[in-house]
């Protein structure tokens, strides 16, 4: 069974594997991982920018989506390098704030990337 997300509030988020106080990353295999939000915050000065590096770490081969959380109130955005990069990769892009996301996450079949921002 994939990773279900239960629910978020500022500062936290919470899955069917348990509760985390930081940015997350879930695999397609539903490995959760904790977001290297360095990759993009050394290039941009912030995390609120994904970086084509970080985008790079995140990627799985075959990956069909990407479901970004971008914060509660939906600051987190893609670079054009990382927004390109996924493109190539045929990988589709949602960006929406994290509750909309969760959602979306939860509605959604298939080999996919969820990235979840879990402050602003």
């Amino acid at each position: 069974m994939a990773v279900q997300i239960k629910n978020t509030s500022f500062g936290n988020i919470t899955t069917t594997a348990g509760t985390y106080d930081h940015d997350i990353v879930i695999t397609p295999e539903g490995e959760i991982l904790k977001r290297k939000k360095k990759l993009s915050k050394e290039i941009y000065g912030t995390s609120h920018i994904i970086s084509l590096e970080e985008a790079k770490h995140i990627y799985r081969e075959g990956a069909e989506k990407l479901i970004v959380g971008t914060g509660q109130t939906g600051f987190v955005e893609l670079s054009k390098e990382a927004a390109d990069f996924f493109r190539e990769k045929r990988c589709k892009t949602y960006l929406r704030p994290t509750p909309e996301a969760i959602t979306l996450w939860n509605k959604t079949d298939g080999k996919n990337i969820g990235l979840f921002h879990v402050t602003c």
